[in-house]
């Protein structure tokens, strides 16, 4: 049999920017051992295969695969199954919006996609996450130790360190300036005799609150002992725990917020992702997460 897939670039609007994300629209009829080996063929971020609902039009089912296996959710291939939807015309988009569910192994996920003469322009989804944040953070000579940078370039003018988890732990640091992020490099040697290995983070969420980009309010960037080097890896999955973060701090008032992160720069895949959320003071935080894609390939797999 023959199945179709669409490549996207992702949280981009640019071709060559932001995240690849393989979809494959209609998936009826291959196994899961033949979607991971798919997804080790193509060794992208995530490769997405979707399948109908039986009983609703406006549901679709996504299987995420990366090439190490199945994950029960991702925010990247929301953005991309949406647009790859809408661009070969299994879904319909007649109206200005159209209201979609897709359902992930962690559960049913809200899409909204806009649309301007039948195409997608933007699409947004919704979560709603509980976060445990600690206050405790290693000191900052460790922090700047391995990370390789000053004790300078942290930033405790407006923000802290905070290790804040969403389901997966991450140590958020603020440093000065975008300058900062993008020069910092991981240290293995410093970062295994620090006390950060124990607080079960194995990945540092990096963020500066000024961009040079006038479409971002923060720039952001992960590093790690499982991060190389020369990586800059996606930053949607760690959104939420961002987001608790910053409603961590007493000046972030209850209301509803809208700001722009982006990841990367002009070479090497610059993403933006558009954010809402509502600081209500309670257990779980909505957030709405939005995005642009572009397909950037086509093409059919035998199997």
């Amino acid at each position: 049999m023959s199945y179709q897939y669409y490549i996207t670039d992702v949280f981009t609007r640019e071709l060559f920017g932001g995240a690849q994300i393989a979809v494959f629209p209609q998936a009826t009829g291959l196994a899961d051992e033949q979607m991971a080996l798919i997804a080790q063929e193509l060794a992208l971020t995530e490769t997405v295969f979707v399948f109908n609902s039986p009983v609703d039009p406006h549901r679709r089912v996504m299987r995420i695969f990366t090439p190490h296996g199945e994950i029960d959710f991702a925010g990247h291939p929301v953005i991309a199954t949406a647009y790859v939807l809408g661009h070969c015309g299994d879904i319909q988009l007649a109206e200005p919006l159209t209201q979609m569910v897709f359902e992930q192994n962690s559960g049913p996920v809200e899409v909204n996609i806009s649309a301007r003469d039948g195409r997608p322009s933007l699409v947004q989804f919704t979560r709603k996450v509980a976060s445990v944040v600690d206050r405790f953070a290693p000191s900052d000579q460790e922090l700047a130790g391995f990370l390789s940078l000053r004790v300078a370039d942290l930033d405790h003018n407006k923000y802290a360190p905070r290790l804040v988890s969403c389901g997966f732990p991450y140590l958020i640091v603020p440093l000065w300036s975008y300058a900062s992020v993008r020069k910092a490099r991981f240290n293995y040697a410093t970062w295994s005799q620090s006390v950060a290995p124990q607080t079960a983070a194995q990945e540092i969420l990096l963020f500066a609150p000024k961009t040079p980009y006038p479409d971002a309010d923060f720039n952001l960037r992960l590093l790690g002992p499982n991060i190389g080097l020369q990586e800059d890896p996606p930053v949607g999955n760690a959104i939420p725990a961002f987001a608790a973060y910053l409603c961590s701090f007493d000046f972030t008032r209850k209301g509803t917020y809208t700001f722009a992160v982006d990841r990367g720069d002009a070479d090497s895949r610059r993403s933006v992702l558009n954010i809402e959320m509502d600081n209500k003071g309670e257990a779980l935080l909505p957030l709405r997460v939005g995005g642009e894609a572009v397909i950037f390939a086509e093409g059919t797999i035998l199997i």
